[in-house]
């Protein structure tokens, strides 16, 4: 399936017209009547906000894109910054992976680049935690290269426009063909952003609103009156259950905590010591022998956390006594600890009790 070529001028022009009438404004965005004024994009923003945004809506992640400039106004600061200040400012925004290769790639870009990101989506794609959609962002966002852009918005955008049949994640290939087909390379950076906010505004996954899409005259899914038939889906997995244990063990003024392993899930961020986590529920004795201390423990409660591939149930047992080796962070100053969501439900219940 092609899109068919007498219709890609008047799909570029009438998505960009939209664009400029109805075009979302954003913090790190220099929309078209800036770009007038003189204005130019900051490679370094962009990034920021690109990978913040990835697994993240724009309402979540705009108050941290914030703090990180607020504290952090160049690349080459927060390269310059402790690895565990940036994790600790990026706690809550979840995916932690990405604060690490956030903070790797600031200082590849200070100690090889001079401070200054590759100016094309090739030279992009060659940093920690930048795939081909976030370099093909930035590369047409910040540096007016014509790149084929394509996110979840744009795959749902497409894919109802030509009726796509095969379903995600399959069709990824096909769907950025046909992205492909369509892309401007005139005004590369309005329309990347113009494709972006077609999808996030108005071709919702759930209340598409065709009547003021600027596209509706094409889109095979509409004339069909299913739109909300795509893109289509494999049957979602089910999400298997874990378990586990965790204890909040204070001496009144410090909790104790320990740092997770630098690889794998929550990699380098803090936590309450606790259990490994099973998909077969323990025996409380089994619990309690992982506890950092002998002790006449409370069970204080449980906390659930969802994560992309599996539940998380942790049972919280609460203590107090002399704290053993480890972090000894501050009840008063939590907040400087790097501390994902999932721990900081469980500090809370244990705290509370």
């Amino acid at each position: 399936m092609t899109t068919r070529p007498q219709d890609i001028p008047a799909l570029r022009r009438k998505l960009l017209a939209w664009y400029d009438e109805s075009g979302r404004t954003l913090p790190w965005r220099i929309r078209p009547e800036d770009r007038a004024r003189g204005m130019v994009a900051d490679p370094y923003a962009v990034w920021l906000s690109e990978i913040m945004l990835q697994q993240t809506t724009v309402p979540h992640a705009t108050p941290y894109w914030e703090k990180f400039l607020a504290e952090f106004p160049t690349v080459q600061d927060l390269a310059d910054a402790p690895r565990d200040r940036v994790l600790t400012l990026w706690a809550g925004l979840g995916y932690y992976a990405r604060a690490r290769n956030l903070h790797k790639c600031a200082q590849i870009v200070r100690d090889e680049f001079g401070g200054a990101f590759p100016d094309s989506e090739a030279g992009l794609l060659k940093l920690p935690g930048i795939g081909p959609y976030t370099a093909a962002a930035i590369a047409a966002i910040c540096f007016g290269e014509a790149t084929n852009v394509v996110d979840g918005n744009v795959e749902r955008v497409i894919s109802r426009l030509r009726a796509v049949q095969n379903p995600l994640p399959p069709a990824k290939k096909e769907i950025s063909a046909l992205a492909g087909q369509i892309a401007s390379p005139k005004r590369p950076s309005d329309y990347a952003q113009a494709l972006m906010d077609l999808g996030a505004t108005v071709c919702r996954p759930k209340n598409p609103d065709c009547s003021i899409c600027p596209w509706s005259k094409y889109c095979a899914a509409r004339a069909a009156g299913n739109p909300l038939d795509y893109p289509k889906k494999l049957p979602k997995k089910k999400m298997p259950t874990r378990y586990g244990a965790v204890f909040y063990l204070s001496d009144g003024e410090n909790l104790l905590l320990r740092r997770r392993p630098e690889t794998g899930l929550l990699g380098g961020m803090m936590e309450l010591p606790g259990t490994d986590w099973r998909e077969d529920k323990a025996d409380e004795s089994d619990w309690l022998s992982a506890a950092p201390l002998k002790l006449n423990w409370e069970k204080a409660g449980q906390v659930q956390h969802v994560f992309t591939h599996f539940k998380l149930r942790l049972t919280v047992y609460r203590g107090e006594g002399i704290l053993p080796k480890g972090v000894h962070a501050p009840l008063s100053d939590l907040k400087d600890y790097a501390l994902p969501t999932a721990m900081v439900k469980a500090v809370k219940v244990g705290r509370n009790f």
